[in-house]
Parts: C-alpha cells; structure tokens; sequence
C-alpha cells in the first residue's frame, strides 16, 4: 500500500487525484473501519488511517474525507481558536481541500468562495499572483500547501493582505524543513532536480525556519501558533495529528 501511494501522488497530477481518488479511497475505507482512530473533519472511526506521502507515513490519510493529519489539527484550531463557525464570515479558500470544501460550503455563516488557477473543484479560476477580488473583500483567507509551489510567494501573500478586511485573518501552510533560511533557487528548473532539492518536481523553493518572516516582507503579520503542543496526548493520538506542525496564523498588515 505504501508503495502505490508514493508512487501515485508522485506521478499523477493532483487536479486528476482530486476529481477520482475520492471514490476509490471510499471503498478501501470498508476494510478500515474500527475504533482506534477518529477523523474529526468527517466524523468517522477506523482502525487506522491510510498510509500516505512520498515517503509514505503511516496512520495519515483518512479514507472517508482524505483529511490528513494537517487538516485534522486545522479543523480542530478553527474550531477551539477561532470565531470560523460562529460569524458571519466572507471567506477565500485558495487552492482548497477536497476534505473541506463540502463541510465549509454547507455553513450557514459563510460565504464561501474557492479559488484555484487549475483545481477542477474551484469555483474561480484566479492566480494567486493577481487575486481577482477588490481589496479587503475577504474576513478569512486560506491557502495551504500553495507557497512552495508559485513562481513569487512575496507577491502572492502581498495579494492576500489586499482581499483581507481590516480585521481579517488567514492560515497560509506550507511545509517547513529544519533549515536556519528557506532554499530557493530560480536557475533550478528540471523537475527530477527540484525533487531531489526541493523535495517534490513541482516545487520551486524549500522553506526553513524563516518562514513567518519571510511572508511578513509582504506586508501580512505572520505569528507561529504552535497549537498541537498544548494539546493532551490522548488527542493527538485519537485524531492521529501531527507532533511538530506549527499552524501560520496570519493578520492584515
């Protein structure tokens, strides 16, 4: 099983998985259901997650919703941290998550819009480089797992402190290695070379420790919240979430 899914979200483009893997996943999820772990987006119990990544992890992906671990400690923010599911919100969701969209779209509260330049689960068509909304549209702005992969992450955050309201807030993720300064290199082109450096052959820099600080050159305040270290270990092992994700809050600057 580990072995099929490396080898399948490496090869396949993502707007193909996004539009078929859900069915699939759904069917093997018969085989998983037990007690031993709970997925919080979606509300179902198995006996384990699904294996998942390049390197596959294990316990990660829930067969249900495709949440992973990321997603299941963002639900779990948004619903403790924040006023997400309580007020009146206008929201963005760049670039949005198949385990989200149904269960974001359906709350009342929100006026939910997706946006992505190629997901065919969007209900926009945009660039994150030129957001095509007026400026301080928007309460909330997600974009998660997006930076690494655009050609100038400065100007596409700059254009998220444009959209956001006066008072509005956002969760920018992006995967974060132990490195003192983000890797980034433009003359690195071929797709087997940005793997081997950046980690993945669509990704066009390797963010480090500076991360926060690097967004925030855009304008946008940028805090490191790392939430799941005040959670109770019985949590964090029943939602299968990850240890040392640290959740990118981020405010109008």
């Amino acid at each position: 099983m580990k072995s099929l899914v490396s080898f399948v979200i490496r090869y396949i483009p993502r707007k193909y998985l996004q539009l078929v893997s859900h069915f699939f996943l759904r069917l093997i999820a018969f085989f998983y259901k037990g007690e031993n772990v709970s997925c919080n987006v979606c509300e179902q119990k198995f006996r384990k997650f699904l294996p998942y990544g390049r390197k596959a992890r294990e316990n990660a992906l829930c067969p249900h919703c495709l949440a992973l671990e990321r997603h299941r400690l963002m639900w779990l923010f948004l619903q403790e941290k924040t006023n997400f599911f309580t007020s009146p919100l206008k929201v963005l969701h760049i670039a949005p998550e198949l385990c989200f969209i149904d269960r974001m779209d359906s709350l009342s509260n929100l006026e939910y819009i997706t946006g992505d330049i190629e997901s065919p689960l969007a209900k926009v068509k945009m660039d994150v480089h030129q957001i095509p909304f007026e400026d301080c549209s928007f309460d909330v702005v997600f974009c998660n797992h997006v930076m690494e992969h655009v050609e100038d992450d400065i100007l596409a955050c700059k254009e998220i402190n444009r959209v956001l309201k006066k008072d509005g807030w956002g969760i920018i993720q992006s995967p974060v290695y132990d490195l003192e300064n983000t890797l980034e290199d433009k003359t690195i082109t071929n797709p087997a070379e940005r793997e081997r450096i950046f980690g993945q052959r669509d990704h066009v820099r390797k963010y480090g420790k500076d991360y926060a600080k690097r967004l925030s050159a855009s304008g946008l305040i940028v805090k490191e919240d790392h939430y799941v270290k005040s959670l109770d270990e019985t949590i964090i092992q029943k939602y299968a979430l990850p240890k040392n994700e640290i959740i990118f809050y981020c405010t109008k600057g």
